[in-house]
């Protein structure tokens, strides 16, 4: 199988039934002058504003965060993504992108920023009026107002639309009386804007904009957590909180559509800060595994912190491979739906819309990259990476949220396939062909010889037949299940984390061909290893989800050929992967960090 020259562009879920094009594929080695110029910005901001004050940081000292973030502001890194006529810059999804990766290895600034550029901003820039966006983004944009968000009560997180927080219009019209409270609110402490969401009527689920000092509304004190203990987190609390009609954000009773669709973006834009995170946390753990002696020689000429130091640079290589190649396909489709006529608001949330499937994965994946990354972290350090003198112990503690917000990751796992197969009922993406030419070829026996040739035809053929897997384990459980499926976790979980090793083996595949294309297969070097290492690994992975699946609900002769049938899929040659995983090791040695 040789990648194919079409120029359609992939819709949301395609990649799971039709090839993808290396050459169109974007990648970070695409990065325009300016976008690495964003990128350099970025990370000089942390090294000099930020990572010398972590502990002031996290000791919340007074006023120090707000003035962090307008410092960031007047460098034009708030306002990446908003439009000029809103005292924005106007850039592309890629550089927004960009931008939320280079600030995020800002420990708890760099949730204040994630919370105040997205989900405390966006919702009035997609879902307000013209007054509305003329009066509060402007200010956003520059940092001098902070943005924050309430959606999650005590008693409804990941199900946001039971909140009870209610809202009554008053005797004489002008306002809506807000009653309730939020938790778990980031910025909430500062911000001076804060989109809410309540219900008038007791069952109109809408959105509202609430100012500071608006009357009836107060905050509580700040929270003790875990991690990010720099990051402000509070409740908030309305008692016949009088919001002027003209705040009402979007149309009544439709809140649930701002709410969701600003979490497609926020999930993409998660994935892209805990990568920054990653390779920040990388970096300090080879540092330190390179200075560390133990038996008068460098921890990092050992073996089992070789094979620790390469295996976080494979899950952050590829991460960052499906991330780009995620964030083109969103710019593409906002630039075609804009020039279709859609409004800007309009074109981005379309395109995060067709895409939320590939948001909801890459957030599963980028918070359980970083979880790695910092644990291993933690254990190169030895007994040091459990001291709070060492930063990667900072990293340890505030990664652990990243799995719980912008929806749970077993949430995104059960969305990812809720979404495709709600795709494919709706006649958007044909399952149902692909699938039945899988189970024929079950029945069938299989060819031998006639392999493809090239220098990546076995890693071709090994994602084409990963693909098969999920279509033969999905296709397996709607029939079987039915109706009966969205009721089976267990099961909608296996096929998610296949779906997510398929997606990102396939991107980090699709890589390193376009860089080999330019550069001379010779030149792609250890970027290959990574590649490589990473699908031979994902094949168990994904063979061993398919199997927990299947055992789950088939039995006898059938069960027994689609465990043939799976083995089948999830074959791949030997590979020698303690060597791979040296030679990354090296060049990250070499590089005194990650420098991919």
């Amino acid at each position: 199988m040789q990648a194919t020259n079409t120029t359609t562009a992939l819709q949301g879920g395609e990649w799971i039934i039709k090839e993808s094009n290396p050459f169109e594929t974007f990648i970070p080695e695409d990065f325009n002058e300016e976008q690495t110029m964003v990128l350099e910005m970025c990370d000089q901001f942390l090294d000099t504003e930020i990572l010398p004050i972590v502990d002031r940081i996290d000791k919340m000292e007074p006023g120090l965060m707000p003035s962090l973030m307008e410092k960031a502001g007047e460098q034009g890194l708030l306002s990446t993504s908003f439009p000029e006529a809103y005292g924005g810059l106007g850039k592309d999804f890629i550089t927004a992108t960009i931008v939320n990766q280079g600030l995020g290895g800002g420990y708890s600034f760099s949730v204040a920023v994630a919370a105040h550029t997205g989900i405390g901003s966006l919702p009035i820039l997609y879902f307000g009026t013209e007054e509305q966006k003329l009066k509060y983004i402007p200010k956003l944009a520059s940092g001098v107002w902070k943005g924050a968000y309430g959606l999650t009560e005590p008693n409804s997180g990941s199900d946001a639309l039971g909140a009870k927080t209610s809202a009554k219009l008053s005797e004489d019209g002008k306002y809506y009386l807000l009653n309730g409270q939020k938790c778990w609110i980031t910025n909430g402490g500062f911000a001076d804007v804060y989109t809410v969401f309540a219900k008038i009527d007791g069952d109109k689920f809408t959105g509202f904009i609430v100012d500071r000092g608006t009357e009836g509304f107060t905050q509580g004190p700040e929270e003790h957590k875990m991690g990010i203990k720099g990051s402000s987190t509070v409740q908030l609390y309305f008692q016949d909180c009088k919001v002027p009609v003209e705040n009402v954000l979007g149309e009544i009773g439709k809140g649930h559509i701002i709410a969701f669709n600003i979490l497609n973006i926020g999930r993409l834009k998660l994935c892209a800060a805990t990568l920054g995170g990653a390779k920040k946390a990388t970096t300090t753990s080879v540092q330190y595994a390179i200075d560390r002696e133990q038996f008068n020689i460098s921890i990092s000429k050992f073996g089992a912190i070789k094979h620790k130091m390469a295996e976080m640079a494979i899950r952050i290589w590829v991460a960052e491979s499906a991330l780009y190649r995620t964030s083109k396909w969103i710019d593409d489709k906002e630039h075609e739906l804009a020039t279709n006529g859609k409004s800007f608001a309009q074109a981005l949330l379309g395109a995060a819309e067709e895409y939320a499937i590939e948001c909801a994965i890459l957030k599963v994946f980028g918070s359980e990259v970083l979880d790695f990354v910092v644990d291993e972290g933690v254990q190169i350090h030895g007994g040091n990476g459990f001291s709070d003198e060492y930063m990667i112990s900072r990293a340890y503690r505030d990664s652990r949220i990243n799995r719980i917000y912008e929806g749970t990751n077993e949430i995104n796992r059960l969305l990812t396939v809720d979404m495709v197969l709600k795709r494919a009922m709706k006649g958007k993406l044909d399952l149902m062909g692909p699938a039945m030419a899988v189970q024929k070829e079950l029945m069938s026996i299989p060819e031998f010889g006639g392999e493809d040739e090239g220098v990546y035809a076995a890693e071709l053929k090994a994602i084409t037949n990963f693909k098969k897997a999920i279509l033969m384990v999905a296709g397996a459980a709607v029939q079987k299940l039915m109706m009966q499926l969205d009721k089976e976790q267990e099961i909608l979980m296996n096929i998610a984390d296949m779906a997510i090793e398929v997606f990102h083996a396939e991107s980090a595949l699709l890589r390193v061909m376009k860089l080999a294309n330019s550069k001379g297969d010779n030149e792609v070097g250890v970027q290959a290893d990574i590649m490589k290492t990473y699908i031979y690994d994902a094949a168990d992975r994904i063979n061993k989800a398919g199997k927990d699946a299947l055992n789950s609900f088939a039995d006898g002769d059938e069960l027994r050929m689609m465990h043939i049938g799976l083995k089948r899929f999830t074959k791949v040659a030997p590979f020698n992967t303690k060597e791979s995983r040296r030679r990354i090791a090296d060049k990250l040695i070499a590089d005194k960090g990650y420098h991919f």
